[in-house]
Formats: structure tokens, C-alpha cells, sequence
């Protein structure tokens, strides 16, 4: 993962406590479960909560039409901000 800086995002979950993770594909076989998990084993004991995801629905991607209801909005986003806090 030479083009992801880890060490950052790792720093920022050891000060934070908290890690939110948000990309656009879908759950399964994605890069960013990947991420995800070394980020988890890389911060575990600084983690107050468990490294959250927003992603795609586990679903193939949608037609344009129904592209904006797939993708992690603001919503989406900040919802699971919330809940990091809440757990």
C-alpha cells in the first residue's frame, strides 16, 4: 500500500480514538476492507470504537439513474461519524 500514507491515518486514529472509513465501492472484495483491517491491527489498543466503514451498498453498482442513492453522501457520512462517537 505504497500510495495510501498509513502511518498518517494511523496517527490521527491513535489521537482521535476513532477511524471512518469512506470510499465508493461496494463491502465485499474491496481494497477498502483491506485498509480497514490493517488500520483495525495497526491501532487496536488506541481505537475507542472499531473502524467504521461507509461504503457502496453490497450490491452491483446501480445504473446512472440510481447512482447518488449507492454512493456514501453527507448523510451517510456523518451518521456514522455519529454513531464512532455513540459506541
Amino acid at each position: 500500500m505504497s500510495s495510501i500514507d498509513v502511518a498518517t491515518i494511523i496517527d490521527s486514529g491513535e489521537r482521535t480514538g476513532r477511524l471512518t472509513e469512506a470510499h465508493e465501492a461496494s463491502r465485499s472484495a474491496g481494497l477498502g476492507g483491506e485498509i480497514a483491517s490493517r488500520l483495525q491491527d495497526a491501532a487496536f489498543h488506541s481505537l475507542e470504537a472499531h473502524v467504521i466503514r461507509v461504503i457502496g451498498y453490497d450490491t452491483p453498482y446501480p445504473p446512472s439513474g440510481l447512482e447518488e442513492e449507492w454512493l456514501p453522501g453527507l448523510d451517510r457520512i456523518l451518521d456514522a461519524v455519529d454513531h464512532s462517537f455513540n459506541y
